[in-house]
């Protein structure tokens, strides 16, 4: 089935989060989020999410470059879309904007509006068009870097008693990492416990880091820097403690190269960063071919884009907690309904969403009508 294109709609959106989330680059208190609305001919309305970090501290891309791309290049998109031959002409548009020099981000939020469309077109989930199969999704706790372990720990029995989510993981840095693991590992002695140190330290931290093992971690995610490859695998063969690649996991050559020098053991698998579902599909694949475990992880994401994030957990290799967590333990509000929930350390999943044009006026700060070439 060919569909026509008529019309392309961008709202960035900001929704203050619940409470200001630190990691060891920066901080955010309000989440920024660019949402791409496509109309087709035949009355179907579809969306995705383009979610960057503001700030450029997480990367180098920032919501105002991202929506400056989206303005600039989405109109380019071809008017018709053959869903038939959906997975090769997703490639087609996924290829001709990575030439335009489009972001990940952007790409996502172009690559999954189509996904969502498709999901219409054929009445079918996403997560079954992705070839998964429908299990229960396990959330787990993310927690940002504060001023001190007491609130640290205040913080933790607090969200673990709304959501009984199923394992903890707390941002590191330099200077916040052994006496904060070490008091939650006390406090908290059953939860199984990860940490992200989201690129803190250098290979000249590499004995510190050995210290990590005295704590029975399920995983250290991103160490070092997202380039230093070869840094991970030295670390990882002086600690036992499996290293889970994040900033670093955003190609197949990358990590092809990771696993042939045995530089991680765990991949966490973000939209946003690989440019989109169909690539995340193409990723969990590989790792799932490499014998690699993987799970799936969040910018965050508001609901759109968390929805899409869930539909990937689908696949058979994801096998650890999501960090997709309670819409409302992120945000003062979203822009679907119902919100996303967590019962139990459980998501409520649904096999659709329902975009609140409501919501999204409310927290609209700009918008834009693309002009199709």
């Amino acid at each position: 089935m060919t569909e026509k294109i008529e019309e392309i709609n961008l709202y960035h959106i900001q929704i203050p989060m619940s409470e200001p989330f630190k990691i060891s680059s920066g901080e955010v208190s309000v989440k920024d989020s660019i949402i791409i609305e496509l109309k087709f001919e035949s009355g179907i309305v579809s969306y995705g999410e383009a979610s960057p970090m503001a700030g450029s501290f997480y990367s180098n891309e920032t919501p105002e470059s991202v929506w400056s791309e989206l303005i600039n290049f989405v109109g380019l998109i071809d008017k018709k879309f053959n869903f038939d031959n959906f997975e090769k002409e997703i490639s087609k548009v996924i290829t001709r904007f990575s030439k335009l020099g489009l972001s990940s981000y952007a790409i996502a939020g172009i690559e999954t509006a189509l996904w969502d469309a498709h999901s219409k077109i054929t009445n079918k989930p996403i997560y079954a068009l992705l070839g998964g199969n429908y299990k229960e999704i396990e959330s787990g706790l993310a927690i940002g870097i504060y001023d001190s372990v007491d609130k640290l720990l205040n913080k933790i029995e607090r969200y673990l008693e709304l959501g009984g989510y199923k394992r903890v993981k707390i941002k590191i840095q330099k200077g916040w990492d052994i006496e904060p693991i070490s008091s939650v590992r006390k406090f908290f002695t059953d939860i199984p416990l990860m940490v992200d140190a989201n690129c803190a330290y250098t290979r000249d931290d590499i004995e510190h880091l050995k210290r990590l093992d005295d704590f029975g971690l399920i995983m250290i995610e991103q160490p070092l820097s997202k380039d230093d490859i070869e840094g991970h695998a030295i670390l990882q063969s002086k600690i036992s403690t499996p290293i889970c690649f994040d900033e670093s996991a955003d190609s197949i050559e990358k990590l092809n190269k990771a696993f042939e020098i045995n530089a991680c053991k765990i991949i966490n698998i973000k939209i946003q960063r690989v440019g989109g579902l169909l690539n995340a599909k193409k990723m969990h694949d590989f790792c799932k071919e490499n014998k690699i475990p993987v799970w799936i992880g969040t910018m965050p994401e508001l609901g759109i884009g968390s929805f899409q994030a869930l539909s990937l957990c689908m696949l058979d290799n994801c096998k650890f907690p999501t960090d997709v967590e309670d819409s409302l333990r992120w945000y003062t509000d979203d822009i679907i309904e119902p919100m996303i929930e967590v019962k139990n350390g459980i998501i409520i999943f649904r096999d659709y969403i329902n975009v609140s044009l409501e919501k999204v006026k409310k927290y609209t700060v700009n918008k834009t009508k693309v002009k199709l070439s």
